[in-house]
């Protein structure tokens, strides 16, 4: 990976540009009965696009649509359920919002389909080595992507005990597959993987690393949302009091000039973050 400056601040994503020489905050709508956080809230398509709606108003840059769950211990589901979840919702939402939409997935069929119906980003937590199709449907369609580093199967990527190392190696493999596709660099932000087979000492151990990794020239997005991390750092509190120290993380993240932070509480992490922009001026 060539060490480089990130000259650009615009992420390209299809026909859509968002600039993130301010931090992007990018709201969470999980459509799945399973997630850590909020599961079951917003299954259904109607109590979705009403979730969409509410975090376009309270300040989101772009949605990150999910259809299946990945908490520690939840099981994959195939790509037909997570379309049969997820494209209802998406056709609803497309119409109700006018910010971008993100899809979380791995799986080339269904980040195809959503960009058919409204998607232009694509939010891959196996930063594009799961799936030998992903890359492709990425570059063809031009759409934005999120590559994230992910530490939880060995079978797809080897761990060597330092976990910023770790991440560099995950991204430079990514990024070879990015380019292979043809994939344009103004297309991808880089996800460290927070949470993603990560204990708490190396979650924090990524967040301090960020103007390291930034060095090798791609934005970051940053998902600390609700995280075990933050609830042993707080002593063990349950995933839906960690809203204020998530916010703390946000701020901390842009003052390490990290391109956008993927949250569940939009109002609070926006709040915060215009606090943040009033007392530094």
């Amino acid at each position: 990976m060539a060490e480089t400056e990130i000259v650009s601040k615009k992420w390209v994503c299809k026909d859509r540009f968002l600039d993130y020489g301010r931090m992007l905050v990018m709201g969470i709508v999980n459509v799945t009965p399973d997630s850590f956080s909020d599961g079951g809230l917003f299954y259904t398509p109607d109590h979705a696009v009403i979730h969409a709606r509410e975090q376009q108003e309270e300040g989101a840059d772009l949605l990150d649509i999910g259809a299946e769950s990945t908490r520690p211990g939840s099981e994959a589901i195939s790509a037909d359920e997570e379309l049969s979840r997820l494209i209802p919702a998406l056709q609803l939402i497309s119409r109700e919002v006018t910010v971008p939409i993100s899809i979380d997935t791995y799986k080339s069929k269904t980040a195809a389909e959503a960009l058919k119906f409204g998607a232009s980003i694509i939010n891959d937590v196996w930063g594009l080595q799961y799936d030998g199709k992903m890359a492709d449907v990425v570059a063809e369609s031009g759409a934005g992507v999120v590559i994230m580093a992910n530490y939880t199967d060995p079978k797809i990527f080897a761990r060597s005990g330092e976990i910023v190392d770790d991440c560099l190696r995950f991204f430079e493999k990514s990024e070879k597959i990015a380019d292979a596709a043809g994939i344009k660099r103004e297309k991808i932000l880089f996800d460290p993987g927070i949470g993603f087979g990560t204990d708490t000492k190396e979650s924090i151990a990524l967040l301090r690393a960020i103007p390291m990794i930034q060095q090798k020239g791609y934005p970051l997005l940053i998902g600390p949302s609700r995280k075990r991390f933050i609830g042993e750092v707080l002593g063990g509190v349950p995933a839906d009091r960690r809203d204020p120290a998530t916010a703390s993380v946000a701020v901390y993240c842009k003052e390490k000039s990290a391109a956008c932070i993927r949250v569940h509480n939009v109002w609070e992490t926006v709040s915060a973050l215009k606090m943040q922009d009033a007392l530094s001026d």
